[in-house]
């Protein structure tokens, strides 16, 4: 007689078979007041997730999650670490109710420390430490009002890059995230990142719209971050992990723990390189994504950068059912 085990390793081995599936990890603009709170209702492993973090910061980060105020979730410090809470607590669920299990992860810059835990290489109480001193240190690395972030709509990532060239005149501007489609978010001193919005208008770009977030993210400004990121990672501890994860930096798939410190260090200077990560899914055999935590936005460039992945959320109890029914 087949142990229960054994059983289990069979049925997760058909639904391999089946279709193979990734999990990507959304990052900070995903957050929304009342996030979360349906899961820890409904599920003991989604509330204990929210616990662990509530006791690791000693914060009310589940009153912050559930009733806000706004104005205090969208700060990058606090934003950093319920969205990693949220994520997690919606793969517990996730896991305790389904079979699905992923042949590969990704994140979009914050949600690559949701990929890491969800692998198993950091430990959920560490990465929402890191995480929230991560944001901590991002915003203090420019002054308030130094920086800037902007969208750039309907010009190549090469279009972008040369005009962010044109536009520095000493000064830091340059790609943040290439999210595909004809998006490119570019971050740096608040002058350049005005001049670089300017020369893509003129070059015929659909729309160059400033966003609203705290500080210019992924470009040479962080460097101050960076540092105190490498610092922060010295003492956490990276376990060894089968599910590859791709990175934001090389778009490229890492199985190596020894990598991973350095990556999310060099992360924080560098552009999110998504759309190349979404190629990297179809080139591993993906062929459905399902995007784990709060909001749909890396569902939605998914689908507009690939034609052949399938993607669905992961953020509510009712996405849970539909996902059983479907595999």
């Amino acid at each position: 007689m087949k142990s229960q085990s054994l059983k289990r390793k069979e049925e997760r081995a058909k639904v391999g078979e089946r279709v193979k599936v990734a999990f990507v990890f959304p990052g900070q603009g995903s957050q929304y007041v009342g996030m979360g709170k349906d899961l820890c209702e409904r599920f003991d492993v989604a509330k204990r997730v929210f616990i662990e973090a509530d006791e690791v910061l000693g914060l009310p980060l589940r009153r912050l999650c559930f009733s806000g105020p706004e104005e205090e979730l969208k700060l990058t410090e606090y934003t950093q670490p319920a969205i990693l809470t949220v994520s997690i607590a919606a793969l517990r669920a996730l896991e305790s109710e389904t079979r699905v299990e992923p042949v590969c992860a990704a994140g979009h810059s914050l949600g690559e420390y949701s990929a890491l835990v969800g692998v198993g290489a950091l430990a959920f109480a560490d990465a929402v430490k890191v995480v929230r001193e991560r944001g901590k240190l991002m915003q203090e690395a420019v002054p308030p009002g130094a920086g800037l972030m902007a969208v750039i709509l309907g010009l190549s990532s090469l279009e972008v890059q040369q005009l962010c060239d044109e536009a520095g005149q000493g000064e830091v501007v340059a790609p943040a995230n290439f999210n595909g489609a004809g998006q490119v978010v570019i971050a740096g001193a608040k002058a350049a990142v005005v001049r670089a919005m300017a020369l893509a208008r003129a070059r015929g770009a659909k729309r160059a719209l400033e966003l609203p977030v705290s500080a210019p993210f992924h470009c040479a400004l962080m460097l101050p971050a960076a540092e105190g990121l490498k610092r922060l990672l010295a003492d956490i501890d990276v376990k060894p992990f089968s599910i590859g994860v791709i990175t934001n930096v090389e778009a490229a798939l890492n199985r190596d723990s020894a990598r991973v410190k350095s990556l999310l260090v060099e992360q924080a200077v560098r552009p999110v390189r998504w759309e190349e990560s979404v190629r990297r899914l179809e080139e591993l055999g993906c062929e459905r994504v399902l995007e784990i935590g709060p909001g749909k936005v890396l569902s939605g460039l998914i689908r507009r950068i690939s034609s052949k992945l399938k993607t669905d959320n992961v953020e509510h109890p009712q996405d849970l059912r539909k996902i059983k029914t479907n595999n």
